[in-house]
């Protein structure tokens, strides 16, 4: 960035002190991103929670299949009329479930909270490159998140189609009560949802790439922002395939073409569609799908690359190789989509190619599996909420990925394709490891974004261990029902009798979501009490060296009250010592980014 555009930047901020915010303009159509980062993750904390409860009332099916619960007539109504789940809703809640948790909590609720918050702190920007821009993405969002929850009230009931929605039940509005309006509103719904994103992601790019502070070279930068980078790039080349398929697709629904059906017979009538083909929707899907779980994962590996460096008290072990395999996941996260596909009827030998770059990604994910385990090796471990979340985050990645192996081999995955195998593989590879960095995150940036108060430490212990045992409590046997072939999506087993001894291990997963569930509620009521009553911590809480810690406490506009720091060394300076052995600044195991490189010191990057 050249000296003008500084000093520029500079004026810029110097003119915002005097202006009166209102609280409109300060709360709601905010252009702070510290603000916008905040309603980002207050949005998406809710729609977690809708979509929490309605795993809890399909896991309470599962286990009771047929019995009459109360509680579910009193939230489904009509639905579940005398307290037993209407088998349509069944596929209802499960479609919807799948949407929120992926895209609405893990997509928005993890990249639009912390790439918003950590990319102008981190590399020492005044704001986003624009903030117009990121005020209208999380409104977009916004806007989405409530078409969403709208969809749920429509007469016919919402989305029925899997959180896939692969045609021909999302293409014909006549197949299912639940592929009509309700279906309608979630295409409509996404469509705004992927122009947020892109929309959110240019802005990350461009402010990464050019807002950078005198020093901050790109091999300085702290992982979690090469981490949101490359989740940003990921999403404007994958996004606009799902945005395509879903305009094909309201196409096929509302004006009469043809893209995704062909020969389709209904109660013996044929219908005029001719030609299309539903395989090409899932390349489409897919398409996006797989680069999606990987820009829903990234942000949480980058917010535990820092979060477990800074709490090992030395420097996070392999920087570049987790760069480079940051870099080699998203390349891999686009050539793999195939292996969500092996049963379609694809040419064997093509699934054998899907199998080996499949197979390959797991190369990147083990560097970074063991550059965590090696930076935690010999730490002074400072074992906070933030830090207990990270090291699980690394667990369920592994326990998860390990799964992945089996089912990205195109003949072992036939096996168990499409069983509770695969819901066990994904939810603990993406969704409880992406929860998990979530988590870290908001415990350990807490006294950012809540100027200076901190979050209370032996309530997220609790949080920490009821979630960490109940979610492998949850995920674990269900690896196993799902190799004795239990199929997932399936209302109640009850027709199969060589399924009803699994019916004890469905009870026990649903006791151990309810338990779990339990524990968001600590983490609900320490994350609202903390807002208003926590107690505030110093400037640097946890003694880190990045840049977002020598911002002010109190949020201004513009970060910093005087000039923007200047960087001199990488962001990892933990426990360094000179040649006689002693800490480079005397009786602190930390060096701060802004410190200078002292006579004799070199720089270190591994």
């Amino acid at each position: 960035m050249s000296a003008t555009a500084h000093a520029h930047v500079e004026d810029h901020a110097e003119g915002h002190h005097h202006h009166k915010e209102t609280f409109i303009t300060k709360y709601i159509f905010s252009q702070d991103h510290k603000m916008i980062s905040k309603q980002y993750l207050i949005t998406g904390l809710i729609m977690g929670t809708i979509g929490i409860a309605m795993s809890l009332m399909f896991r309470m099916q599962l286990a009771w299949p047929g019995e009459s619960i109360p509680i579910l007539e009193t939230l489904l109504g009509k639905w579940a009329p005398g307290g037993v789940m209407d088998a349509d809703m069944y596929l209802a809640l499960v479609t919807i479930h799948g949407t929120i948790m992926v895209f609405f909590v893990l997509t928005a609720g993890l990249s639009g909270t912390f790439s918003n918050l950590l990319i102008p702190l981190q590399i020492g920007a005044r704001d986003m490159a624009s903030g117009f821009l990121n005020m209208i993405s999380y409104w977009l969002f916004f806007l989405s998140s409530v078409i969403m929850v709208i969809s749920l009230f429509v007469e016919a009931g919402p989305a029925a189609a899997g959180w896939t929605i692969y045609p021909p039940l999302s293409a014909l509005p006549m197949a299912q009560a639940g592929s009509g309006m309700g279906m309608t509103l979630w295409l409509v719904s996404m469509a705004i949802f992927i122009a947020s994103s892109l929309l959110g992601s240019l802005n990350y790019i461009v402010t990464v790439l050019n807002l950078r502070t005198k020093g901050m070279s790109m091999t300085r930068l702290p992982l979690t922002i090469w981490a949101f980078l490359v989740t940003a790039i990921i999403g404007v080349i994958s996004f606009p395939v799902l945005l395509s398929a879903a305009l094909l697709l309201l196409m096929d629904r509302s004006f009469g073409t043809s893209f995704f059906l062909s020969d389709i017979f209904i109660q013996g009538e044929v219908l005029h569609y001719q030609g299309g083909s539903p395989v090409l929707y899932e390349h489409l899907f897919w398409f996006l799908g797989h680069p999606e779980v990987y820009i829903v994962i990234l942000p949480a590996m980058g917010i535990v690359s820092e979060v477990m460096a800074v709490n090992s008290r030395k420097p996070i072990f392999g920087y570049r190789a987790m760069i480079a395999s940051i870099i080699a996941i998203a390349f891999l996260s686009t050539i793999v989509w195939g292996h969500h596909m092996f049963i379609s009827g694809m040419n064997p030998f093509l699934g054998s190619v899907f199998t080996f770059t499949t197979l390959l990604i797991a190369i990147p994910s083990a560097v970074k599996a063991f550059n965590w385990i090696t930076t935690l090796w010999k730490g002074n471990l400072q074992m906070n909420p933030g830090m207990l979340f990270s090291i699980a985050m690394v667990s369920t990645f592994i326990t998860g990925g390990l799964t992945g192996i089996i089912l990205g081999d195109s003949a072992l995955d036939i096996n168990v394709h499409d069983t509770y195998f695969v819901v066990a593989h994904f939810h603990l590879v993406m969704g409880i490891s992406a929860l998990y960095g979530l988590f870290a995150g908001v415990y350990h940036w807490f006294p950012k974004m809540f100027e200076g108060k901190m979050m209370n430490k032996n309530l997220g212990y609790v949080h920490f261990w009821i979630t960490a045992v109940g979610s492998y409590g949850i995920f674990f046997p269900m690896h196993f029902i799902g190799m004795a072939g239990v199929p997932r999506r399936y209302y109640e087993n009850t027709a199969f009798p060589m399924f009803d001894e699994m019916t004890n291990i469905q009870v026990l997963m649903t006791v151990f979501a309810l338990i779990t569930a339990g524990a968001q509620l600590v983490f609900a009521y320490n994350f609202i009490s903390s807002i208003f009553f926590g107690k505030k911590g110093p400037k640097n809480p946890w003694k880190a060296t990045t840049l977002e810690w020598t911002a002010e406490v109190k949020h201004i506009h513009g970060n910093w009250d005087g000039p923007i720091p200047e960087v001199h060394r990488w962001a990892y300076d933990y426990s360094k010592t000179d040649e006689n052995g002693d800490y480079v600044i005397p009786g602190q195991d930390f060096v701060p980014q802004t410190v200078p490189l002292q006579e004799d010191e070199e720089e270190l990057q591994h």
